[in-house]
């Protein structure tokens, strides 16, 4: 059972709490006269889901290992067995998401208010992103001077900015300039941006659209389209090739995962996603163990690399597919784990994703500039990533607490749009 089977209806506009003789009336009406069902369905409103919360927090943490220096942890991260990374499952949820909030303000408070309400979403990241370079640039600045080390301004990639103040705040307001590590968060506000005219276009025609989103996919590889960055260069993420997955997670969550419900409970399904799976595997241990070289065909290689994370390879938006499909089939949403409390300081940062990366790119470099002047050992990367992964679970509680304790004096109406925190974990 898929997730949108749990948080979707399939009821027909129109017909729900007819009376008797209405209903027959309806029957005995021709085919063409009859309403015609929505073109997407409409999300129920109920108890949160919590796997989206607890994928979304692995996202969060495996995000801050791989930002931090090769360590232990690292080995547990899913880069290194296969070609997606936890960037695939963020942008997924993030559309899924964002579509199961304000596709249903779309659906019954029209086009304007919907757009309204994204907009300010969007205000409230962009906002958020220019927080977190304020802070991040006086973080790098700060270590770098005091250590007396410029190589962490050039590693980090600050130079121009300290070169040229001036015209590099303007490039970073358009979103145009940025350090390494907060790539993803001028990514998600294209992508939001974006999600107006793709939910007005999913309530007419969800496959099309999902069709043109391809389109556009397969026009940004043959024609090398992409987003400029300052000083020189492109994107990181590529918003014209990311937003395939952010629209596949849309459509996904406005009835698409029901519609595919019988593909993705087939046993041809499973097979061949674990084909997929082990594949990316054997391809990924290649890279460590050169050995292993010889026995890929060289054409295969030819064809497979590189490997572009930029444009989203096909083979790392198919090795998500293959995890995602596997995903779904053994993990249904009443799995009694999801209310485990071992599970819950995952759930929780994925209940608050936007402040929790923020935190996390923070945490990523004070840890990198650690073990940078502290040299340690296997053991000190170790401490560094749970701490850090401690450090995101207590913030987490802290936000839950303070939101559940405000909630207690606030109005139902103010309850109600508090499931807003859905679309971006907010």
């Amino acid at each position: 059972m898929t997730i949108a089977d749990q948080v979707t209806g399939s009821t027909i506009a129109g017909t729900a709490g007819a009376k008797p003789a209405e209903a027959k009336l309806v029957e005995a009406k021709p085919a063409a006269a009859q309403p015609r069902a929505p073109a997407i369905t409409l999300p129920a409103i109920g108890e949160r889901e919590l796997r989206l919360d607890l994928f979304r927090g692995l996202a969060l943490w495996l995000i801050f290992i791989d930002h931090l220096p090769p360590n232990l942890l690292t080995w547990f991260t899913i880069r290194n067995y296969g070609f997606s990374d936890a960037t695939e499952i963020f942008i997924f949820i993030s559309g899924y998401t964002a579509a199961f909030v304000y596709g249903r303000a779309m659906l019954e408070s029209g086009f304007v208010i919907a757009t309204a309400r994204i907009l300010r979403r969007c205000w409230q990241i962009y906002v958020a992103h220019v927080f977190l370079f304020t802070i991040f640039l006086a973080e790098i600045s700060y270590v770098a001077t005091s250590f007396e080390n410029p190589l962490y301004t050039e590693e980090m990639g600050i130079m121009d900015f300290l070169k040229q103040p001036d015209v590099t705040i303007v490039q970073a307001l358009l979103l145009r300039f940025r350090p390494v590590n907060m790539d993803v968060l001028p990514l998600y506000i294209v992508l939001m941006l974006a999600l107006p005219l793709i939910l007005w276009s999913m309530k007419w025609r969800p496959d099309v659209t999902l069709a043109l989103s391809a389109l556009l996919y397969a026009a940004t590889w043959e024609f090398d389209l992409y987003f400029s960055a300052y000083p020189n260069g492109f994107w990181a993420f590529n918003p014209l090739a990311w937003q395939l997955l952010f629209v596949f997670g849309a459509w996904c969550a406005l009835g698409g995962a029901r519609r595919m419900s019988r593909i993705l409970a087939s046993p041809v399904t499973m097979w061949i996603s674990i084909a997929c799976l082990v594949g990316a595997f054997y391809v990924t241990l290649t890279w460590y163990v050169p050995q292993l070289g010889h026995l890929m065909p060289k054409r295969l290689e030819q064809w497979m690399y590189p490997i572009d994370k930029t444009d989203l390879d096909v083979l790392r938006f198919t090795h998500f597919l293959a995890l995602a499909a596997l995903t779904v089939r053994f993990l249904p949403r009443e799995w009694p784990g999801l209310k485990s409390p071992w599970l819950r300081p995952l759930i929780l940062c994925g209940q608050h994703s936007l402040e929790i990366f923020c935190l996390g790119v923070f945490l990523a470099f004070a840890g990198h500039f650690i073990l940078a002047e502290v040299s340690g050992g296997p053991g000190m990367h170790a401490l560094i990533s749970l701490s850090g992964i401690l450090i995101m679970w207590g913030v987490a509680w802290v936000i839950s607490w303070y939101k559940r304790v405000a909630d207690k004096s606030g109005t139902k109406t103010k309850a109600a749009a508090g499931n807003a925190d859905l679309a971006g974990g907010g």
